[in-house]
């Protein structure tokens, strides 16, 4: 079969339809890449002007050279021994880890069968038990930047325009840590009017009872209209709602990663976060946000009491964070780190 403008040399699966942190990788990695190397998705739920060929061509791209399947996920890595050994492509396999735990067996057996591994932080390379390059994630500084108008997006978008705004973005559990921001939220804002909290992120079946209970304790002091949460958004409204904020918390108890505070960073909003995944190499403490211990309500309250009594300091953290960010975490380092991986595979 000869090959046409559709076969790639480098294949990255998404095999997961709702957005979630690895799709989110995905979406805003793959056009940066595309500049610089012939990439495609392959997967459902990834917006359409993505570089993407369906699933099916990807099982069938013709043997005439190496491609690299890149998998972020089990069932991806699982999909890629599939498609190289049972259909025969010649794919080299290549995974991303995030990871800061212990594997499944399951899983170290898929890694062990990987021609080469990425780990998102030198945390994360210490749990594969192999050689793996670490590259850290980057952000795309043209998608998050500052709103011009941040008054007129906040009336578009339904928020307060005159309040001082903290966001906290992911799936609702307590993993994240929304808990310790609610009771953080109910003994801030009784003695702060300014101050509003907004929620965006899916419930799932199974975190509905902590969700309710949460927006219970809430509405028990009448703080609903103040402490909200705003459900799952799309990705353009996700950007949005970043570009509306005065301050970012990311309170999680354990993290892969944690991109969260990079993609605030780049709207020029600080962040409050607990000391896991990457935030301490992601946040300069005092100067681009705070850091502190995880699972410590008192900490976190403190932390965002000083943001949020201090106008001048909080904006000009917000300055000092998307500096650092187009300096140190863009996202052209990690495509061009991750495409040099790719060259060494073919």
């Amino acid at each position: 079969m000869p090959p046409t403008q559709t076969d790639p040399l480098i294949v990255a699966p998404n095999l997961k339809r709702r957005l979630s942190g690895v799709t989110a990788t995905v979406v805003r990695l793959i056009p940066v890449q595309a500049r610089m190397i012939d990439i495609r998705a392959t997967g459902p739920g990834l917006p359409a002007d993505i570089p993407h060929i369906p699933l099916w061509r990807a099982a069938t791209l013709p043997r005439d050279r190496w491609r690299v399947w890149h998998a972020r996920r089990n069932t991806e890595m699982a999909l890629g021994l599939i498609l190289r050994r049972l259909l025969r492509r010649r794919y080299r396999l290549l995974f991303t880890s995030a990871a800061q735990r212990k594997h499944t067996g399951f899983t170290r057996w898929l890694i062990r069968q990987q021609d080469a591994l990425i780990a998102t932080s030198p945390q994360a390379a210490s749990y594969l038990e192999r050689p793996a390059t670490v590259i850290l994630h980057g952000v795309d500084t043209d998608v998050f930047h500052p709103a011009p108008d941040r008054a007129a997006l906040r009336a578009r978008l339904g928020l307060d325009p005159d309040a001082v705004l903290i966001g906290c973005f992911g799936r609702i559990r307590a993993q994240k840590g929304v808990d310790l921001l609610v009771q953080a939220g109910l003994d801030l804002l009784p003695t702060r009017p300014r101050a509003q909290i907004v929620f965006t992120g899916r419930i799932t079946p199974d975190n509905r009872a902590f969700a309710d209970d949460l927006q219970a304790r809430i509405k028990a002091v009448g703080l609903e209209h103040r402490i909200r949460f705003l459900g799952e958004l799309p990705w353009e409204q996700v950007i949005a709602h970043y570009q509306a904020l005065d301050l970012f918390a990311a309170p999680a108890r354990w993290e892969g990663f944690g991109l969260t505070p990079l993609e605030a960073a780049a709207c020029a909003v600080p962040t409050v976060a607990a000391r896991v995944g990457a935030y301490e190499a992601l946040i300069r403490d005092g100067q681009t946000g705070s850091l502190v211990p995880k699972d410590d309500a008192p900490a976190l309250t403190a932390a965002l009491a000083r943001w949020l009594d201090d106008d001048a300091g909080r904006a000009a953290a917000g300055q000092a964070a998307r500096a650092h960010v187009a300096a140190n975490h863009a996202i052209e380092a990690e495509a061009q780190a991750i495409t040099a991986v790719y060259r060494s595979l073919l």
